[in-house]
């Protein structure tokens, strides 16, 4: 089975090309490119990522430009037919402002902009996303962001909690975020946001792979389709 793939691209994008990088490295297929003015997706696609940076500078809330896109209509209505759909960082942010995830990424409760490698624990291994993890392993995932302090109200944090949305949990404190959650799941599980960037530790030289598995994951629940 081939793997078609798509990568997003905001103006103030800026981890675009490492997220296809990382998709053309594990699936041994290049993604489409795609731009936020574009108003329709490439045909039968299997994945879409949206990825890290500072769309549209990050003017009003981050994210919330980006997530008015007319690609965005197209990413909804994708992810609403069950096609995965992937957002790291910026990404994450844009999946909350559009609505296909519930809350909200704050500025960081340190107001300082944080980058480096943070320890995640894996909450829930049985998402396409994460079945090439155990539950309750530690790994390694490098963060960059200013705005990642995930917020939600109470009775939001308690469903994600009992439903099993919560994808990974930050194992140290990193920016403020409510219970620790660092990355989330939409109930259909073909959505996830996460503020640390998986495509950036896929490779040895990259100082660890233990962001390899996501993808790894993600393409095996594809093929065994």
């Amino acid at each position: 089975m081939s793997f078609s793939s798509a990568v997003i691209t905001f103006p103030g994008s800026n981890c675009d090309r490492d997220m296809a990088d990382a998709l053309e490295k594990v699936s041994g297929t290049a993604p489409h490119r795609v731009w936020h003015g574009d108003a329709e997706l490439p045909q039968r696609l299997d994945f879409i990522a949206l990825p890290g940076g500072f769309s549209y500078g990050d003017y009003l809330r981050s994210g919330a430009m980006a997530a008015r896109s007319p690609i965005m209509r197209a990413v909804v209505e994708a992810a609403g037919r069950g096609v995965p759909v992937l957002g790291v960082c910026n990404g994450f942010q844009v999946l909350t402002e559009s609505g296909l995830l519930p809350g909200a990424l704050l500025r960081n409760a340190g107001m300082n902009f944080v980058c480096r490698n943070v320890a995640l624990t894996v909450e829930n291994n049985q998402s396409l996303f994460t079945s090439g993890y155990t539950a309750g392993e530690e790994i390694l995932i490098p963060v960059a962001h200013h705005d990642g302090n995930y917020f939600a109200d109470a009775e939001t944090l308690d469903r994600l909690e009992g439903e099993g949305r919560v994808a990974f949990r930050y194992a140290e404190e990193v920016n403020g975020s409510a219970r620790a959650i660092a990355g989330v799941l939409n109930a259909g599980g073909n959505v996830l946001g996460m503020m640390p960037h998986p495509e950036r530790m896929i490779e040895a030289e990259q100082g660890g792979t233990d962001g390899r598995a996501l993808f790894e994951s993600a393409l095996k629940a594809l093929v065994s389709a």
